[in-house]
């Protein structure tokens, strides 16, 4: 027989891995936290600009000193590029990370609500018979919880009236 895996010890082990997961924070250089309210969005359009302008405009700078600015240097640039080449694919892999433990709950939900409704179907039946006639009860509280449910999952959104056309 399996041995089960208390709630405490799954709590925990999350804990630690968020623990872990944030430490990462201190290893990565140059992270940037956004402002709240910024998104991705409206960086992309410069962020997505190919390696090969932002090379051409580098060395452009370098050779040309009425494009020199104080703000950035061509080395500074070169950093940069270096620097997103190297760490996009710790963001992929960590991405891949959090979509494949997302799949893994969701696998175990489904697996706990898959019984709950096996368990649900036999209980039903069950409740019929005389000598297991005291399942009533317990299937009327989760026949109410499952029309809850689905109830508010399916409810539609509030239809505006139609304005009369003239």
């Amino acid at each position: 027989m399996a041995s089960t895996t208390t709630n405490e010890t799954y709590r925990e082990g999350a804990q630690a891995l968020i623990e872990q997961i944030r430490s990462f924070r201190q290893e990565v250089p140059k992270l940037e936290i956004p402002a709240p309210g910024q998104t991705r969005r409206g960086l992309s359009t410069a962020a997505s600009l190919p390696p090969e302008f932002i090379e051409l405009a580098t060395v452009a700078v370098r050779n040309s000193a009425s494009l020199a600015r104080s703000t950035t240097s061509p080395d500074a640039t070169r950093d940069l590029m270096s620097y997103a080449e190297a760490y996009g694919p710790v963001a992929d892999e960590l991405e891949s990370l959090a979509l494949f433990i997302r799949h893994s709950v969701t696998t175990a939900k489904n697996k706990a609500g898959a019984d709950a409704l096996t368990t649900y179907a036999l209980a039903q039946r069950l409740a019929r018979r005389r000598e297991t006639a005291d399942l009533a009860p317990h299937v009327a509280d989760m026949r109410r919880l499952l029309k809850r449910s689905r109830k508010a999952k399916a409810e539609p959104p509030p239809a505006t009236p139609a304005s009369p056309h003239k």
